[in-house]
């Protein structure tokens, strides 16, 4: 998984690969966005645009 097709990707299945990711592989969003050399903004932004927010509680992405 590169960054480019991360940003790329379909909203909704990119939620669900970086939910995997977050339970599987990554304490907080912040060490899987240094991995993969992501802004955070820029996903963010991506992601609330369909209606979710991360939920640091949570380690996911969630419905607003």
């Amino acid at each position: 998984m590169d960054k480019d097709s991360l940003i790329k990707m379909d909203p909704y299945m990119l939620i669900s690969i970086l939910n995997m990711k977050l339970r599987d592989e990554f304490n907080n969003l912040e060490d899987l966005l240094k991995t993969y050399d992501l802004q955070g903004e820029d996903l963010l932004a991506k992601l609330l645009k369909v209606g979710y927010v991360y939920s640091k509680d949570n380690n996911q992405f969630i419905e607003e």
